[in-house]
């Protein structure tokens, strides 16, 4: 990976942007983007000057689009945008999602259609740089007229206003700035529109998601695995043939996966001809069902990118005499895969329940809740009601937001996608998904200690010692919160998935060969 990102001229993708965030790379102008910043700086002046008439530059916002601004009123009207939008409530946003935030846009800005200053994108890039991240609250955008509000926040350090994240605890804006000796920055024609005109906020969630979506679904494979394992579940109904069939690409890889997970088992080989002829659904279906959630993570992550490199100020600044007020801050496009992705989402928490559940019922050689000395104890009985409970209000958050438009600015913005709550919500179904996933992996790992002395694969056998780093055998009840969260910790960091797919290219086993596309971020 290069050491530096070239914001306005180098592609944007999911892992060079979160590279950027980390502080693994930097994000620099060069001469080409500062060129073409400078340009269309003077586009706008030059419409300025000569006094034509462009929506945000010389009118009001909005249903004030018809309303005139004097040339001398033109920065106040950009100082008056960021304070008017300021109107976000609740929570603040993540503060990485807000640095993302503040990452993508300097990126739009700086493909030279926005008529931004040079000096103000370097104040953003000095924001970024020095982690002092501007406090957004996480309600309040429609999604459709830019991400109005949550950008208005975002941007009302720059003029001294606002607050900011710093060193961990939350300050006023123009405390930090003083701390720096920095003044706040004087807004020039269109600048205030063009801060609060775009997709970054629904953009930032949907780049989480992608990343921990594609981390949620590599554990899902594993995790299902090693309860399948548990259950002496058969391999069969992942053959390469049968997914030829309806060869969704997902499902192929998913059966790919599970194939290689399972193979060279002990435990496997043990149970050959045990007679069972079927297993349940969410043993023999894991293909079709992570599979389709595979898909539906690919389609948003494709997008995601698209969208990443796109330009969604308005009005677009060609040249002096070529602007175009249109559209290109509607959230639509990223609000559709979003709710798809909920969806999907959702549904590996809903399998994953139903494999805990299969995990307790003392069949196939298991002890009834996992633990031999039941009555007394309780046994893994009541984790299962967290995740009935997790996955019960996944399936509440699975109405979706881009199916709602309500009209804003008096009619003139009356088609809205709601795609801000769309990307919010999808993060908080992954909230509860890590932790439905680190149930049925604790159990998993319980169950499969039943099965001693025989062994499973190579792989899976490193999973499960890698989860007894953090949690132990349970013999008797205890506070299986304490353990929940420990398990939770590890899929949440990504370390599970990846220590187990080290793991796996140290012994030459190449999980999502041919996959390459579900892969790479």
């Amino acid at each position: 990976m290069s050491k530096n990102l070239n914001y306005g001229t180098d592609q944007l993708t999911i892992t060079n942007v979160l590279a950027v965030a980390s502080g693994k790379i930097k994000g620099i102008l060069n001469e080409e983007a500062i060129q073409k910043i400078k340009a269309s700086q003077q586009h706008v002046q030059q419409i300025v000057d000569e006094n034509k008439t462009v929506y945000g530059i010389n009118t009001g916002f909005g249903i004030l689009a018809n309303t005139p601004i004097s040339k001398e009123d033109t920065a106040t009207l950009q100082y008056k945008i960021l304070q008017s939008h300021s109107v976000g409530v609740g929570d603040p946003i993540p503060v990485e999602v807000a640095k993302l935030m503040l990452i993508t846009k300097v990126h739009a800005l700086a493909q030279g259609f926005s008529g931004i200053q040079l000096s103000t994108l370097e104040r953003i890039i000095w924001h970024i740089e020095n982690d002092v991240i501007p406090v957004v609250p996480e309600k309040g955008s429609v999604g459709a007229s830019g991400d109005l509000a949550p950008l208005a926040h975002l941007f009302l350090p720059l003029i001294g206003l606002g607050e900011v994240f710093y060193k961990g605890t939350r300050h006023k804006a123009q405390e930090v700035l003083d701390k720096f000796k920095l003044s706040p920055i004087q807004l020039g024609p269109k600048e205030g529109l063009a801060l609060i005109n775009g997709t970054q906020f629904i953009l930032s969630f949907a780049v989480k998601a992608v990343q921990r979506m594609h981390n949620c679904l590599e554990a899902a494979d594993i995790i299902g695995a090693m309860s399948l394992e548990a259950l002496t579940g058969t391999k069969a109904p992942f053959d390469e043939r049968l997914h030829d069939l309806r060869p969704f690409n997902g499902n192929k890889l998913v059966a790919q996966r599970l194939r290689l997970l399972l193979k060279d088992s002990d435990i496997m080989q043990s149970h050959v001809d045990c007679g069972r002829v079927q297993d349940p659904y969410s043993l023999r279906c894991m293909p079709q069902v992570h599979g389709a959630s595979r898909n539906a993570w690919l389609h948003l992550k494709e997008l995601t990118e698209i969208e990443l490199n796109a330009v969604t100020d308005n009005p677009i600044i060609f040249n002096a005499q070529d602007t175009i007020s249109g559209g290109n801050f509607h959230g639509q496009p990223l609000a559709l895969p979003l709710d798809y992705c909920c969806f999907a989402a959702s549904e590996i928490g809903n399998i994953s329940d139903r494999r805990c559940y299969l995990l307790l019922e003392g069949k196939w050689g298991l002890p009834m809740l996992l633990m031999k000395d039941v009555g007394l104890n309780s046994g893994f009985m009541i984790p299962q009601y967290t995740t009935a409970a997790l996955v019960s209000e996944n399936k509440t958050l699975c109405f979706p937001s881009s199916a709602d438009s309500i009209p804003t600015s008096l009619g003139q913005e009356d088609h809205v996608s709601m795609g801000s709550i769309s990307g919010r919500k999808l993060n908080r179904v992954l909230d509860n998904l890590e932790y439905i996933m680190a149930i049925e992996l604790l159990s998993a790992c319980q169950a499969i200690e039943f099965r001693s002395p025989l062994k499973s694969s190579a792989l899976l056998e490193f999973g499960h010692d890698y989860v007894r780093q953090f949690v132990s055998f349970a013999n008797e009840d205890r506070i299986f919160a304490d353990d929940i969260n420990q398990v939770a910790g590890i899929i949440k960091d990504f370390s599970f998935v990846e220590k187990v797919n080290e793991f796996a290219k140290e012994s030459g086993v190449l999980l999502n060969e041919g996959y390459e596309g579900f892969s790479n971020l």
